[in-house]
């Protein structure tokens, strides 16, 4: 948590210092897991609980995450309707106690793009339920507002398909998101390597979230070095605000003044 007033993540009221959200799938070991976190700089870490072992006294992936140092994120990987997704974020709330959930609900096996209807459905009951909602979504403003509307605490639109790495490939669409909700817009899926997390902070976006994109990379622990920097560097140039693109050269020194 960061003090009030400071340039941190704030969802569903709460504060956090990193704009970066980081999965815990594919990488070889609980050790490269835990060091590939604590580099990534993030404060919350998404877990697909349909891929997990629950059973805390047997080895798990959740033996990588310090629940003292990171906030829990789980997610519903793998569910391919509202009534899997619901009943595995309750389960989730059974275990670990807390309200701030992903939900994803696929509609396709070979895309894994989302299934709108379905998360919408899925979304309405959690969010009544007490759930503070951030559901993963396709870079489509309708939807995005219709998630606000119903209570969810942020949207997720997609850059790309996810692990596919391609980047943001709409950058219209998520701008257009980014003025039609007032809710934090985090991108989701298809972020590839640093550049891509630097150009959604700097569209405006309010965070990312990636998985593949460290996990997967030849040098996972110095790519997670590399998004921290990424996601730090995007938004303080959104922050400062990029020159206009200009169709010719202009000086960069003043030329009023030289002695001719």
């Amino acid at each position: 948590m960061t003090e009030p007033g400071s340039d941190g993540l704030v969802i569903a009221g709460k504060q956090y210092r990193s704009r970066l959200i980081v999965g815990t799938g594919k990488y070889k070991d609980n050790e490269q897991t835990r060091e590939a976190l604590r580099r990534s700089g993030a404060d919350i870490v998404t877990v697909a609980l349909r891929r997990v072992e629950l059973d805390r006294s047997k080895p798990s992936l959740l033996d990588a995450i310090d629940l003292k140092k990171y906030t829990l994120l789980p997610n519903t990987a793998g569910c391919y309707t509202a009534d899997d997704a619901i009943r595995t974020l309750r389960l989730a709330r059974e275990l670990f106690g807390g309200t701030l959930v992903k939900l994803e609900v696929i509609g396709d096996a070979k895309t894994l793009f989302p299934d709108n209807e379905q998360t919408l459905e899925a979304a309405r009951v959690l969010v009544k339920e007490g759930f503070d909602v951030l559901p993963y979504t396709n870079d489509d403003p309708i939807m995005a507002k219709k998630l606000e509307e119903i209570g969810c605490a942020a949207v997720m639109p997609l850059a790309a398909p996810i692990g596919s790495g391609l980047g943001i490939r709409n950058p219209y669409n998520i701008r257009i998101i980014l003025e039609t909700v007032k809710v934090p817009v985090i991108v989701d899926a298809g972020v590839g390597t640093a550049s891509d997390a630097a150009v959604a902070l700097e569209l405006g976006c309010h965070g990312v979230l990636m998985n593949t994109g460290i996990a997967g990379a030849r040098d996972p622990l110095l790519m997670a070095d590399a998004m921290r920097l990424a996601v730090e560097a995007g938004r303080k140039a959104h922050l400062a605000g990029r020159i206009a693109r200009k169709l010719y050269a202009q000086a960069s020194s003043p030329v009023e003044g030289m002695i001719e």
